[in-house]
């Protein structure tokens, strides 16, 4: 979606009036995963040139980033963003590993989301 149809989401469900790259709503319970994960394909160019990274790239990074969050994790804390870096990292590798496409990580600093 756009960076203006994610912005109207985090307005009215977040009460953020800001851009971002992913907006996660979990609807899991009694252990079963369930939820949206709506990303704004705009933020996720923008962001690759700003990080130096190719959008295929950030996009796989965003995605997982919205997963971690429908899988409980949060990042509202310092401790908690490179908890979530290093959590996206590994799952980054783990993607390259079973050998898809590569994933050139830049450094095990916080993603400024």
């Amino acid at each position: 979606m756009s960076d203006n149809a994610l912005l109207e989401y985090n307005r009215r469900y977040l009460k953020h009036d800001y851009f971002t790259d992913v907006i996660t709503f979990s609807y899991s319970s009694d252990g079963a995963l369930c939820g949206d994960v709506l990303m704004s394909y705009d933020r996720i160019k923008a962001n690759a040139v700003s990080f130096d990274t190719s959008v295929q790239d950030e996009l796989r990074r965003v995605m997982v980033h919205g997963l971690l969050h429908l899988l409980g994790q949060t990042d509202n804390r310092a401790s908690e963003k490179l908890a979530m870096r290093a959590n996206e990292d590994r799952s980054l590798q783990e993607y390259a590993r079973l050998g898809r496409n590569p994933v050139k990580l830049k450094s095990t600093t916080p993603h400024p989301r």
